[in-house]
């Protein structure tokens, strides 16, 4: 199992801002389109970037499939490199 058990805030955080841009981030480690080593700097970037109350304000509503994270995600350009490459709906 891929995750963070000292971050689990941070690794839900990831986790729900990948779904929204369709991006199964454990399946992309396992499929190694991502390192362990790279998800461990985006956990860390995310953890760092001190915007977890925007994040979880902005999973707390629905949302169309395919949604890029907003603009201030410290992860957004990690996310958006691993997104399929569909059209925004």
């Amino acid at each position: 199992m891929i995750g963070y058990v000292d971050a689990p805030v941070t690794w839900g955080l990831v986790r729900g801002m990948a779904r929204r841009a369709g991006v199964d981030v454990p399946r992309a480690v396992i499929d190694g389109w991502l390192t362990r080593a790279d998800l461990a700097a985006i956990v860390s970037r995310c953890k760092t970037s001190g915007c977890a109350k925007g994040c979880m304000d902005v999973l707390a509503k629905p949302s169309a499939p395919h949604q890029s994270p907003p603009s201030f995600c410290a992860i957004r350009a990690d996310l958006e490199a691993l997104a399929p490459d569909t059209p925004n709906a």
